[in-house]
């Protein structure tokens, strides 16, 4: 049995679906068991259990031989930092004595040691307290998730216009949450022995004015990038509804995609779906 924890969420789902199409045993964590109602139907069961409740998640974690291991985010409103740091903290203290074989965790590329910058720090903690653990851990690192754009759909249909932090020329590599299931699906299946640490993106890289093209040819009007200087970064979060500490955070992981683009992977898993492809299917799907 192989347990999803995040089991509904973009990557989560995406590994249970490409498990369950394969035939595989799927048990999804989730603390809404309505939001799984897709994956009950595609053949999934269904565990409720917030990840916070460690004797909760450890039992159900011993009712499988592999775990797909994902920090859920947090709230914006809330010290993102802070809660999701007890999160995996959390996480840790249930699969430690969970009897799992192998385990595969999500993380994101250039995560690093340090404080305050959000997935960076958080995730860079949550792989090496895994790492530390009896089982095995593969890493699995995703780079910018295409779902960050898609967000914005609403602002980009009613307006025209495609907010960025990024100039419009930058080239980022980004990936699609349903490779990023795909590889964590074919991971799980792998030996125990398949540890290394990965960095996953999609076909090709692209920048803010591919995405805004790419939204142009999906929704049949002309969009604009609107680019958010760099000093209008917190106080564009803060906005959003992001709380002073998250603001910070978020600022710093997006001041890092500018300032380290020499960091980027070089031999990254490649996934098939295109930025074009995806936003044409995200689009369908909303509206």
């Amino acid at each position: 049995m192989h347990i999803i924890i995040g089991g509904t969420g973009h990557v989560g789902s995406a590994t249970a679906r490409a498990l369950l199409r394969r035939g595989e045993p799927v048990t999804v964590v989730t603390r809404n068991a309505g939001h799984a109602a897709g994956l009950r139907d595609a053949g999934a069961k269904v565990a409720v259990a917030d990840v916070r409740d460690v004797p909760a998640l450890r039992a159900i974690l011993r009712t499988g031989t592999t775990a797909l291991l994902l920090n859920p985010p947090a709230a914006p409103f809330t010290d993102t930092d802070a809660v999701e740091r007890a999160n995996a903290a959390a996480i840790v203290d249930a699969v430690t004595g969970s009897g799992l074989r192998k385990a595969v965790a999500v993380s994101t590329t250039g995560a690093r040691r340090g404080e305050r910058c959000g997935d960076l720090t958080v995730l860079f903690e949550f792989e090496e307290k895994l790492k530390a653990q009896a089982f095995p851990v593969a890493i699995n690192r995703g780079v910018y998730y295409m779902s960050n754009w898609t967000e914005m759909l609403d602002t980009v249909r009613h307006r025209g216009k495609l907010p960025s932090f990024f100039p419009e020329d930058l080239v980022i590599p980004m990936v699609a949450p349903d490779d990023l299931g795909e590889v964590a699906a074919r991971r799980l299946l792998e030996p125990a022995d398949r540890t290394d640490t990965i960095d996953v993106e999609g076909p090709r890289r692209y920048t803010p004015r591919d995405v805004a093209d790419a939204f142009a040819h999906a929704l049949g009007r002309p969009v604009d990038v609107e680019v958010i200087p760099r000093h209008a970064w917190e106080q564009t979060y803060r906005q959003l509804g992001f709380s002073p500490e998250a603001a910070r955070s978020y600022a710093c992981m997006t001041g890092t995609v500018l300032d380290e683009q020499d960091g980027w992977p070089d031999d990254p898993v490649r996934g098939p779906t295109t930025l074009e492809d995806f936003i044409c299917a995200s689009s369908k799907r909303k509206y």
